[in-house]
């Protein structure tokens, strides 16, 4: 199986990260991951941290010799620019601690008063530095390298963002190759013009109000064969599987696949993907209500992962709360944000997809190297050809 840690602290050194499970031979560069880490920055919206102070790239430790894979683990650093400006205030050393850096207001949202009180801290600090998102950058990472080893096997994944504040974006009659173009060439990942700008206005708006804005990103995975993922335990259906590693990305409140809650309120008739056969395009489905995954399985159809995020905690106009020494009423501290991450979340949704989508197609085909991962692919695929193939013209 691929698994991955990460560690690190969001103004610490910097972010570590093992990936172990990714067989040898897949091509992977530094610049391969860095253009990942590029797009969780971008995004209209995002804060003065991730546009002018982090610019991440990434350090290959091991696990990788002269642009290859080499069947070790493969470890990475990514290093925060800002640590510069906090050494002191997150010293390993203990002559540094000073009680007059201690954050003792927790924000409304954030892991702040649960933490302190599960990990029995007196500073905050302590429990904001971990739980903040800025440790997604390591999970991008090693997503990145999941993205590598699909695409070896022509499994595509992008995301793109549905809905803003209530705004929601159409998608009209878009195949899933132009989706992925005008998400790419928008600054919020929308594919829908008209909605976009009145995304950005909310933003603006949100922005001059001290104010922040949630929404809805959908991944889509395009080019999985049927039979990855499995009934036989309940923690391998591979929607369980996608739905934990989407709802851990902060701020997710929701997770649906395919047709999600919608199809809570439709009779059967009306959800379920009836199976058709026609001698060009063998088994296939007309809609796909149940988002590519049947009965914890790939079905051959795209999967389709939908997130709702909350608006983000860190509040330019902070929300009211409690100071822990004195027990009076305060204002949480103002703490540097952004206003919407939607898009940028988006990219790390594809990254968590991604790891779970891989770990699903090792699991089934195998292979300590490429070579043997390509060959057992390429047998399964001859096998199931009577059931299934790839139809680029109808994704």
């Amino acid at each position: 199986m691929i698994k991955y840690k990460t560690a690190g602290e969001s103004h610490g050194r910097g972010f570590n990260v093992i990936i172990t499970g990714v067989p040898a031979g897949l091509g992977l560069k530094a610049s391969d991951i860095d253009s990942y880490l590029a797009r969780r920055r971008a995004g209209y919206g995002r804060g003065l941290r991730v546009k002018s102070i982090e610019k991440d790239k990434v350090q290959i430790i091991s696990g990788i010799r002269w642009g290859e894979t080499i069947g070790s683990p493969v470890s990475f650093f990514i290093e925060n620019k800002d640590w510069k400006n906090w050494g002191e205030v997150m010293s390993v050393d203990p002559s540094a601690k000073s009680a007059a850096v201690f954050m003792r207001r927790p924000r409304p949202g954030h892991a702040d008063l649960a933490g302190l009180i599960k990990y029995g801290r007196d500073d905050i600090r302590d429990v904001l530095e971990r739980a903040s998102a800025r440790e997604t950058v390591a999970r991008v990472a090693a997503g990145s390298v999941c993205l590598k080893l699909l695409d070896k096997l022509s499994i595509r994944i992008f995301s793109f963002t549905e809905d803003i504040a209530g705004i929601r974006a159409e998608a009209a009659k878009l195949n899933y190759a132009e989706i992925a173009s005008k998400a790419a060439a928008s600054p919020l990942r929308c594919i829908d013009k008209k909605a976009e700008k009145k995304m950005l206005r909310a933003i603006d708006a949100a922005a001059k109000k001290g104010d922040t804005l949630g929404g809805v990103f959908s991944v889509v995975v395009s080019g999985l064969p049927p039979g990855f993922g499995s009934y036989d335990e309940w923690e391998n259906r591979l929607d369980g599987r996608l739905a934990k590693a989407v709802m851990a990305i902060p701020s997710v409140k929701g997770v649906e696949i395919g047709a999600g809650f919608g199809a809570s309120s439709q009779p059967g008739s009306k959800v379920h993907d009836v199976i058709c056969y026609g001698r060009k395009d063998l088994f296939y489905r007309k809609s796909n209500n149940a988002g590519g995954i049947e009965g914890g399985v790939s079905n051959g159809m795209p999967v389709i992962v939908r997130a709702a995020l909350k608006p983000i905690p860190s509040l330019g106009k902070p929300l009211m709360s409690v100071d822990l020494k004195t027990k009076k009423t305060v204002l949480a501290p103002v703490v540097r944000g952004d206003v919407c991450v939607v898009p940028a979340a988006g990219v790390i949704g594809e990254a968590v997809v991604a790891v779970e989508i891989a770990n699903a197609v090792m699991e089934k085909l195998g292979g300590d190297c490429m070579k043997d991962v390509l060959a057992n692919y390429g047998s399964y695929l001859k096998r199931i050809r009577p059931f299934w193939t790839r139809r680029p013209d109808k994704e």
